[in-house]
Parts: C-alpha cells; structure tokens; sequence
C-alpha cells in the first residue's frame, strides 16, 4: 500500500501530533477530509462549556483505539483550529491515516 503523505499528522517522541479543524453542531461526527495541512472533522456537539473539545478527545480516542487519557488537546482550546497530541508508542503515521482518513472504495 502506498503510504499518503498527510500534513495534519506528525510523529513525535512520545506518539503523534495532529492538527484538525472541527465544525460543531453537525448532524453526526465524522471526519470529511483534509484541508491546509489540517484534518476537517464534524462533531455533533455544541462548541460551548467544552463540550466540542471532549466530544473531539473521544471521537479520537474510538477512532485509533486508545484510551481518552491518552488524548490532549495542546493548543486551540476555543478556536475551531487545534493540536492534539496523542500519546501512544504504537502509532505511526501511516496508521493514523489509515484510522481516520480511509482510501477511499472503487
């Protein structure tokens, strides 16, 4: 398989650094796709009193089968543009694209 190259995901000492914009208030969460070197996610929860930034740690958290607390939200806690960091020796690039960006079928 060949690997995509993906801006929004980086690999660091202690596991991966994504860059993701959210849109709250959708219909369902789902990722959509990429955009400026960023991950675009849906989420399905209000951007107030936090609960977009959770509703984001566990979608992440289900999404590359690691536990919330592994998940952290380093920068942009009240913008739409954010860092997480995600804390797994496990994860690779190549597999945290494949978690959350799927090739597409066809």
């Amino acid at each position: 398989m060949t690997q995509r190259p993906a801006g929004w995901c980086s690999l660091h000492a202690d596991g991966v650094r994504l860059a993701v914009q959210v849109a709250a208030n959708a219909k369902k969460t789902e990722v959509v796709g990429e955009a400026e070197a960023m991950l675009k996610i849906r989420l399905h929860a209000q951007p107030i009193e936090g609960k977009a930034n959770e509703a984001l740690v566990r979608f992440i958290a289900g999404q590359l089968d690691v536990p919330r607390s592994a998940v952290k939200v380093t920068h942009g806690l009240t913008s739409k543009r954010k860092l997480l960091m995600v804390s797994s020796a496990a994860l690779t690039v190549d597999g945290v694209v494949r978690l959350l960006l799927p090739l597409p079928l066809g």
